[in-house]
């Protein structure tokens, strides 16, 4: 059974707001790169998985790692170290990453989970697109 993360939980909005404010104009560009470095990595990690390489696994878990935390997605950057250093340990006992199976699991749900709220927070806008032309609905007053 797949658990669903509370989505308050996914961001830490203090930082998520420190890197928009230092990245300025570049923000809404830069997580664009998050999303499609991010999705290369998921990929990745899960192939190396089938896989059963360790090694594959290192690189894609670090740079997820790092790019989730420069946007505050700390419990995605957590999963992600959580893999890497599986991995690293693996690689370095010459075993398999059987012991990363769980994690590999959840974490292509909640990379979607936490980039959804990452973008809907970026470009607000853009959910509010689908009304444009509409009369909007005026309930009550006037």
């Amino acid at each position: 059974m797949a658990v669903t993360p509370d989505q308050g939980s996914l961001v830490n909005w203090d930082s998520f707001s420190q890197a928009r404010a230092e990245l300025g104009a570049n923000f809404v560009r830069i997580l664009g790169y998050f999303r499609e470095d991010g999705i290369r990595s998921v990929t990745q990690i899960e192939e190396a998985m089938r896989a059963q390489s360790a090694t594959a696994m290192v690189i894609p878990a670090h740079t997820l790692k790092g790019e989730a935390y420069q946007f505050g997605a700390e419990p995605l950057a957590d999963l992600a170290e959580e893999i890497e250093v599986t991995a690293r340990t693996c690689v370095e006992r010459h075993e398999t990453p059987s012991d990363a199976l769980e994690h590999v699991v959840r974490l292509r749900p909640l990379f979607e989970a936490t980039l959804a709220l990452l973008e809907r927070e970026a470009t607000p806008l853009v959910e509010r697109r689908a009304a444009f032309g509409r009369r909007p609905t005026v309930t009550g007053g006037c």
